[in-house]
Order: structure tokens, then C-alpha cells, then sequence
């Protein structure tokens, strides 16, 4: 039945096979007897180096409890355009991880006027 929905699709559109996927977008797909598990371990390496934070503290939580942040008027600004990107590639990295996302928003909020707070 694979087979035959392979050489179907062939017929409609142009194609090859490429053996299991590995890798999409970013996002690396392990396929095995137990299920189909996706992670972006290296995207997540690629961002934390480009940021110049690979070698922070990790954390189990990605937001302290009970934080609220705030506006930081009296700090120092990082570049908007560099904070766009960061805030974009954390965006990014909420597709499969959605516990993320809560923590991406609340710093997104702050996205034009990001300070060292912030970061």
C-alpha cells in the first residue's frame, strides 16, 4: 500500500524518496518502535550561541515564579533589532515545546525596549 501511494504520488508531482526524514525546518524528527519524537536541539544551541548565551546557567523553569516583568526605564537598551531576532528565534523554538510560549510572550511585550532585566 506504501508503495503504491509513492508511486501515485510520483505520477501527480515531482518527487524522490528520500528515506525516513531526519531533519525539517529545523526540527529533528527520531523515528523509532516506541513513536515519532521531534526536538530542536540544535536549533536551540545554534540561538543560545548566536546570543552569546551558550554558556549560561541552564534552568529547569524558564521563568522564575511569581516574576512580573516590568518596564525598565532606567536601564540600559539593547540594539531593537537584535532583540527582534531573539525574540523571533524563541517564537520559533515554541512550536514544540508550547511551555515556552507563555514565557516568550510575556518578553515579547517588551520586544521595542528590551534592557539587560530583560536579557
Amino acid at each position: 500500500m506504501l508503495e503504491r501511494f509513492k508511486s501515485s504520488m510520483k505520477q501527480e508531482f515531482d518527487m524522490s524518496n528520500l528515506g525516513r526524514m531526519k531533519y525539517f525546518l529545523g526540527v529533528e524528527v527520531v523515528q523509532g518502535s516506541k513513536g515519532i519524537f521531534i526536538n530542536q536541539k540544535k536549533y536551540a544551541n545554534e540561538v543560545l550561541e548566536r546570543f552569546g548565551m551558550k554558556y549560561c546557567n541552564s534552568v529547569k523553569n524558564p521563568v522564575v515564579p511569581g516574576f512580573k516583568p516590568v518596564k525598565d526605564e532606567g536601564g540600559a537598551g539593547m540594539d531593537t533589532t537584535v532583540n527582534k531576532q531573539i525574540v523571533g528565534s524563541l517564537m520559533y523554538l515554541t512550536a514544540p515545546r508550547p511551555d515556552l510560549a507563555y514565557v516568550v510572550s510575556l518578553i515579547s511585550r517588551f520586544m521595542e525596549r528590551l534592557t539587560d532585566l530583560h536579557h
